[in-house]
């Protein structure tokens, strides 16, 4: 009796934590204030489920599939879903998120190690074409955070395509499988009571089951990599806060020295030669223009340009600012007219023609001649005699 004892009670832990993840993958809403509370209740209880497990070593690496009861074979699905919940859990900041996924990721793996000592990775795809969950376990030990399912048929675009298919493919096939032991009624009789518990079929689902949940660890893992490259990029909001409040100091320390100098601000700064404006003052520029040009030894000092004489800079003393017009706008139009620039003709004038002269003989001759010379030429070549290609 008492070595049903322990027994017992993890299947009632497990029982409790099964009826709550079922129940906030459901219906939980993140944007629920509560939710974030009944989700950390809910990893708590997987939590004090594992450590159950742990306690009891009911799994070990001398066992083999054959050893293990039908009844411990759901409890290997608990680091698995320990792992779906806390990728449930929200962040605040990336630092936070990254700590998240970091966790996911150690259950998952500690997920697919206890498949693999158990045998329980295929060596065989499901369908032709998807990687097998065991070659997928050992791609994903060679680079953990450079893991991808579709990358395991090589670099070829074409090939990471067809394995995204038949990954969808296998994805399918294994949810209809488990769906179809699930809905057998030897296990639907044993599950409602209403009759005797097929162990075989029992063991069958929660073999799919296992199945299944290596299926969706090896491409949350996938997302897991995907999403700790996104946050690689982010800014971190400590270093931001850090340099907005240095940038603060040093302003505060800058306002602080043009005080000193000034005497408290004012009119101070002023005399102390300090100024907002960007631009120079005009005493600035006097005072340059009083300094030499060139030093004892022949070098430039300041920028200059060379002029004719002093006669040339006072012209351009008194001028205005923008250039003057050289000719009238009569003068313009006509250089344009010229050039040709102005078209002439048009309006209704180009609609009028001449009314034809009923005496001019010769007109009459060359219009009818030039008629009959169209309509030997129409009769000729009717319309559609060239086109033997039938091109329109």
């Amino acid at each position: 009796m008492d070595d049903d004892a322990p027994d017992s009670s993890l299947s009632s832990l497990w029982s409790k934590a099964e009826e709550a993840r079922l129940s906030i993958e459901t219906t939980g809403n993140a944007l629920d204030p509560t939710y974030c509370e009944a989700l950390q209740q809910v990893i708590s209880q997987h939590t004090i489920l594992q450590s159950h497990i742990s306690s009891l070593s009911l799994f070990s690496p001398n066992e083999s599939l054959e050893d293990l009861t039908t009844e411990s074979l759901r409890y290997m699905l608990c680091p698995a879903h320990l792992a779906s919940l806390t990728m449930r859990t929200p962040a605040s900041s990336p630092r936070e998120r990254k700590e998240v996924l970091g966790q996911a990721r150690s259950h998952y793996e500690a997920f697919l190690s206890l498949l693999g000592a158990y045998g329980l990775l295929r060596d065989e795809p499901y369908v032709a074409g998807a990687p097998s969950h065991r070659k997928l376990l050992r791609i994903y030990q060679e680079s953990p955070t450079g893991f991808s399912v579709a990358g395991a048929s090589g670099g070829d675009p074409n090939a990471k395509r067809n394995a995204k298919l038949a990954n969808y493919r296998a994805e399918k096939e294994l949810k209809e499988r488990l769906q179809y032991l699930r809905g057998h009624p030897a296990y639907v009789a044993g599950v409602a009571g209403t009759g005797p518990t097929d162990e075989d079929m029992v063991r069958k689902v929660y073999l799919a089951q296992t199945e299944m949940a290596a299926h969706e660890a090896f491409h949350a893992l996938e997302g897991v990599n995907m999403e700790m490259q996104i946050l690689a990029m982010a800014p971190d909001p400590d270093a931001r806060h850090a340099g907005t409040r240095a940038a603060e100091r040093g302003g505060q320390e800058d306002e602080r020295s043009r005080r000193r100098i000034g005497g408290g601000g004012g009119l101070g700064d002023m005399e102390a030669g300090f100024s907002e404006r960007l631009d120079q003052p005009l005493r600035d520029f006097s005072a340059a223009n009083k300094a030499p040009l060139l030093s004892t030894s022949g070098k430039p000092l300041r920028p200059f340009t060379l002029v004719g004489s002093r006669q040339d800079i006072a012209k351009g003393v008194f001028r205005p600012g923008h250039n003057l017009p050289t000719m009238g706008i009569d003068e313009y139009l006509e250089e344009e007219k010229r050039r040709g620039g102005i078209i002439e003709g048009g309006g209704e004038a180009s609609y009028a023609r001449p009314e034809p002269d009923e005496d001019d003989m010769e007109k009459a001759d060359e219009e009818t001649y030039k008629a009959r010379a169209w309509d030997e030429f129409t009769e000729a070549n009717p319309k559609g005699a060239g086109n033997t290609l039938n091109r329109g």
